[in-house]
């Protein structure tokens, strides 16, 4: 039996869901062989232009396994836990605009998973739960760097020294999700959301998410000018521009 599904809409959004609803979608090897498989398809396929990323069931992603987690020990113990890690990377590396649409419980490097994604769109019955300390166990796979990143130094050490939790709405509150829906109206929404991104030219999609993604390491305003510049050149000969510039003077 897979442990996630895929299906893509006429819009062009491939909606992958999690699939192990027993154990609250927590990733094993298994399942993380097949979302980097399935998120590789995705990437391959021109039809596709934007991901969303849930869960089935009452969970998001409840982090990785705890069995796995509890044999992660001796010589072999950070490959081990560094084998979950390719779980949520394939969504943070993924060229094409992500979106997790987080329906319960994201924790840990379930959390990691909802990072990874360009938007993170909240149900009301979501919540946000660092529980690596709790655990007894140091933060992994990039979590307090993405976490600042969204949320500011703050917040992140509420969540992850102080252990507090977020719901859907105070996520969306702080910045953690850009907003925040009851639970039939949100894998909806995110395909609404992902079909306005997939409806933009593919490959300029793909270009301008690399160029924000390097704008982090950017400290001026002549060097971002200096990084837009070539790519925006590159843009205005494209047919796409073309076109668009055309019909947009019939509206």
């Amino acid at each position: 039996m897979t442990e996630v599904n895929l299906s893509i809409d006429d819009n062009g959004v491939a909606l992958i869901a999690l699939n192990a609803p027993d154990r609250r979608n927590s990733m094993n090897l298994d399942m993380v062989q097949e979302i980097v498989a399935i998120v590789d398809s995705c990437v391959a396929d021109d039809a596709v232009g934007a991901v969303v990323v849930t869960g089935e069931g009452k969970g998001f992603c409840a982090g990785a396994t705890l069995d796995h987690l509890a044999g992660s020990t001796g010589a072999s113990e950070s490959r081990a836990v560094g084998s979950v890690y390719d779980g949520f990377l394939v969504f943070a590396n993924c060229p094409k605009p992500t979106i997790a649409a987080v329906n319960g419980a994201a924790v840990g490097a379930g959390m990691n998973l909802a990072l990874a994604c360009d938007l993170r769109i909240a149900s009301t019955s979501a919540k946000f739960i660092t529980r690596f300390l709790d655990l007894g166990l140091h933060p992994g796979g990039g979590h307090t760097w993405m976490l600042q990143r969204a949320v500011g130094p703050q917040v992140a050490r509420a969540m992850v020294l102080f252990g507090q939790e977020y719901s859907g709405d105070d996520a969306a509150r702080v910045g953690l999700a850009y907003e925040c829906t009851t639970p039939d109206e949100l894998i909806p929404r995110a395909l609404a959301v992902g079909a306005r991104a997939a409806s933009m030219p593919r490959e300029l999609s793909k270009r301008t998410k690399a160029t924000m993604n390097g704008m982090w390491t950017v400290e001026s305003s002549s060097e971002a000018v200096a990084l837009e510049l070539d790519v925006q050149s590159w843009s205005l000969q494209q047919p796409d521009f073309k076109e668009r510039i055309a019909n947009f003077g019939k509206r």
